[in-house]
This record gives structure tokens, C-alpha cells and sequence, in this order.
């Protein structure tokens, strides 16, 4: 796949990205607390990636399965960035179910898990044509596809306790401070993207590595 790609493909009308313009390079970085979020990459990578997203929103989905990828071969598994994920979930009901259960997944079970879970939530993302939604029973049996049936039955468990809630009170929180309307919307090192490439994107993450230094 071309690095001259379109940043953000498949754009769905419920997922509104706006008029895309390239950063400004004198943009002043925001703090953004990190601690206790999943990520992949090394610890010790100097650059954060930060993407804020919803589960049934379909352009996150596009994200996820054509422009992740590339950003874990070109950023992560080189160790110059660290990717994480946090909730933005504002389509429907089951937008915030399937983040906090996600959360407990986390929480839970551990780095790993929650990621083979978080690309599972994508891969079964519900169409507009669909009647299926993120209900408990839906997440569990899903759960259980990289989980063991004890361990998912542990989550349950712990998502009827809300013990979820919290971490995902805390990713809306910042992603309001942020002044966030859509998704996705992506931060590196504290800075939002707004370019459209991923020459682009990788010129961003070259700065904030630089800066870093």
C-alpha cells in the first residue's frame, strides 16, 4: 500500500472528521495523562500516539483495520512511538457498553488481551443494516474468542460490578478537555494531526520525536 495514501479512507457520514488541514508546526503540545492505558510498543519509546475513538464508528473501524497496521510496522515495532487507545464514545448506548467492558477487559485480563479483544470489537462492528448491537451477551461470547471461558466469566463479573467505568469516565473527561467532537481523532506527542497523508503523518512523529530528545 502507497505511503501517499489519504489519511482517513471510507469517511461515514456519523463520523464526522471535518475539513482536514496540515498541523502547525508551532501548535503548543497538551498534557495528556498516559498512566494506566493500554498501549503496544516499547515503554520506552519516546513518541506518544494517541488515537480517541468509538467502536461503532465506522471510520475508527477503517482506521483500525487499513491505517493501523501501518502505523505499528513504520512507528511502533521500530520503537520510535507507542500507540494507545482511549474512548470517545458518543454513537449509541452500546458504544459506551462496548467501552467499558473493554476497560474491564484491561483491567482485568491484561495489555494483550484487551488488544485481541479491541480488534475483535472492530472486526464485529455492526452495520447500519444490522440488528445486532454490543449487548453483555454479545461482548462475553466474543470475549471468549481469545479468553478462556473462566476468565471472560471473570470479566462478566466485573462489568456488572462497573468496575469499567471508571477508566472510561476518565478517557471522556480528557477527550472533553481536549475539545474532541469526533473520531478518530489522533494525537502525537501531545500535538493533534490534522495532516493527510502518511508522509505527513510520519513527518509529525519525526518532530515529536525530536522534541522528545
Amino acid at each position: 500500500m502507497s505511503k501517499k495514501i489519504f489519511w482517513l479512507v471510507g469517511i461515514v457520514a456519523v463520523c464526522i472528521i471535518g475539513i482536514i488541514v496540515l498541523t502547525d508546526k508551532n501548535e503548543e503540545s497538551v498534557a495528556i495523562d498516559y498512566e494506566n492505558q493500554p498501549y503496544v510498543g516499547e515503554a520506552s519509546a519516546p513518541v506518544e500516539i494517541v488515537e480517541f475513538g468509538d467502536y461503532k464508528c465506522p471510520s475508527c473501524k477503517d482506521f483500525n483495520d487499513q491505517l493501523f497496521p501501518l502505523i505499528q510496522e513504520q512507528f511502533v515495532k521500530t520503537g520510535k512511538a507507542k500507540f494507545y487507545f482511549m474512548n470517545y464514545s458518543f454513537i449509541a448506548p452500546d458504544s459506551t457498553t462496548a467501552a467499558q467492558f473493554a476497560e474491564t477487559v484491561y483491567k482485568e485480563l491484561g495489555n494483550e488481551t484487551f488488544w485481541a479483544f479491541h480488534h475483535l470489537l472492530f472486526a464485529n462492528q455492526p452495520t447500519s443494516e444490522q440488528a445486532i448491537v454490543f449487548t453483555d451477551e454479545v461482548l462475553e461470547k466474543m470475549l471468549m474468542e481469545v479468553a478462556s471461558e473462566e476468565e471472560a466469566s471473570q470479566v462478566m463479573a466485573a462489568h456488572s460490578d462497573n468496575k469499567g467505568k471508571d477508566a472510561w469516565e476518565k478517557d471522556m473527561k480528557t477527550a472533553k478537555n481536549l475539545g474532541i467532537s469526533s473520531t478518530p481523532t489522533i494525537f502525537i506527542g501531545g500535538k493533534e494531526f490534522k495532516g493527510r497523508t502518511m508522509d505527513d503523518f510520519a513527518k509529525m512523529v519525526e518532530e515529536a520525536e525530536k522534541s522528545a530528545k
